[in-house]
């Protein structure tokens, strides 16, 4: 695998040095970035968090009034090597860990058909949504969680989108025929969004073990379909939509209890599915004077109501029957998240964004849903060369009847230099602090250090 994923590497930049010579002559647009990624934690030993280098090639080419090529690939070396014998320091893949993402690839073709139909077919990122990376609505593509500081970043789905113009509006239908689930956070922060095992008296967990249960590749199981309905509307972007799709984060439906010695140690075996969603959702955009303003907001509608199934026929060998408690851990019935969000340029230059959301990506259920409070102060000088962020972050409430001890606070200043129009290089800290059961407060200790060079081509 790994000698045919190098062949390929080679291909492509191959085929990359053919393309440009002829870019010119065939209106093919060649562009990307170079990112590297840089963090360590303010810990005393300060251990390095984060190690990406990132090369961004998308490829373009229209035919006006035609059809449309796009395509986005990136080339990583990320993560840090991880080693156990020194027989692995003969293997480059190892000493120097890569990957490839292939993130888009679609056609798009004007005026299928009929002449105000647009069809696109291929993978792509199906963005829905008004609010600022923090969106309710924009549920057709997996999250990518790879990341959890990369706030709104998806993969792409192969899927066919067909849109249908009526003058100021217009109509969207999305079939995505493959089913593809979250991709979970690296490093520390691989557990943050599972929620916290609680066991009964007397038990201690000496070892655990999942198996996920995927959708069956068919059109029944697998397929997640959306329609939406939108345009301008006294001056303000609305859309309406319904998918009706799967959860990409799996839930647990079945647990299996074993007992591993006398002093209360247990093994638990746990099953876990992704459940079928219907997803309601509504966004508007707009400006009032010089205000801009956002609300979006999605009623998330189980298939079915979800029960857990708990077997402890292990302590009871000598029971007729099976020993088995079924707990209902997510209801039919709707939840609701929402954001609203404004944001200001003021005369100097200086910006200020405001959001307020109601439900983060892993959270499920009425009363399982959290507040978040982000905020953003921004200001340029010197030509807007530099750039000061001495405040962004955001204030998380668990339980508004004991805040004390329920809260997570985030704070992450910045500074960004652009030394041209092509290069911008940016360096700060993020500080975290909390209590409780939420995301945020389960790494408060997770304080870190970051550095972004980002060149654009």
């Amino acid at each position: 695998m790994k000698i045919n994923f190098k062949y390929s590497i080679a291909w492509f930049i191959l085929l990359l040095g053919t393309i440009q010579l002829s870019a010119q002559e065939n209106l093919l647009k060649i562009k990307g970035n170079l990112l590297t990624d840089q963090r360590f934690r303010l810990q005393e030993e300060n251990p390095w968090s984060w190690n990406e280098n990132r090369l961004n090639l998308q490829l373009e080419k229209k035919i006006p009034g035609d059809a449309k090529f796009h395509s986005e690939i990136w080339l990583r070396n990320i993560g840090f090597p991880t080693l156990f014998s020194s027989s692995q320091l003969y293997n480059k893949d190892l000493t120097s860990p890569y990957n490839i993402d292939f993130r888009e690839a679609y056609v798009e073709l004007y005026g299928f058909l009929f002449e105000d139909l647009d069809i696109r077919i291929g993978r792509q990122r199906i963005a829905w949504g008004t609010a600022d990376k923090l969106n309710p609505t924009d549920n057709l593509n997996a999250y990518d969680l790879e990341d959890i500081w990369d706030f709104g970043r998806h993969h792409g789905s192969d899927a066919i989108k067909i849109t249908y113009y009526i003058n100021d509006y217009s109509l969207e239908g999305v079939y995505i025929p493959f089913f593809r689930p979250v991709t979970l956070p690296m490093g520390d922060w691989a557990a943050a969004l599972n929620p916290e095992m609680t066991l009964p008296m007397g038990m201690m967990l000496k070892s655990f073990s999942d198996t996920l249960i995927t959708p069956q590749h068919n059109l029944k199981e697998s397929a997640v379909a959306g329609l939406k309905f939108g345009g301008l509307l006294l001056g303000y972007n609305f859309s309406l939509s319904y998918v009706y799709g799967r959860d990409g984060l799996p839930l647990a439906n079945y647990n299996t209890f074993t007992p591993v010695d006398t002093l209360g140690g247990v093994s638990i075996k746990t099953s876990m599915f992704f459940p079928r969603m219907h997803i309601i959702g509504a966004d508007l955009a707009g400006s009032i004077g010089s205000i801009g303003i956002w609300a979006e907001g999605a009623a998330f509608i189980p298939d079915e109501a979800i029960t857990m199934s708990t077997d402890l026929s292990a302590f009871y060998p000598m029971s007729p029957v099976p020993v088995i408690q079924d707990t209902i851990i997510l209801d039919d019935k709707p939840y609701f998240k929402f954001v609203i969000g404004t944001d200001y340029t003021f005369g100097d230059g200086s910006y200020v964004n405001f959001q307020y959301l109601h439900g983060f990506i892993h959270e499920r259920g009425k009363d399982a849903l959290n507040d978040y409070f982000m905020m953003g102060f921004e200001k340029k000088f010197f030509n807007e060369q530099l750039k000061l962020t001495p405040l962004a972050g955001g204030f998380i409430v668990a339980d508004w009847e004991d805040i004390k001890n329920n809260y997570a606070f985030i704070y992450a200043p910045m500074v960004s230099y652009y030394p041209n129009d092509n290069a911008e290089i940016c360096f700060g800290v993020r500080l975290l602090e909390g209590k409780g059961n939420n995301m945020f407060a389960s790494v408060k200790d997770k304080d870190e250090f970051f550095f972004k060079l980002k060149y654009s081509f």
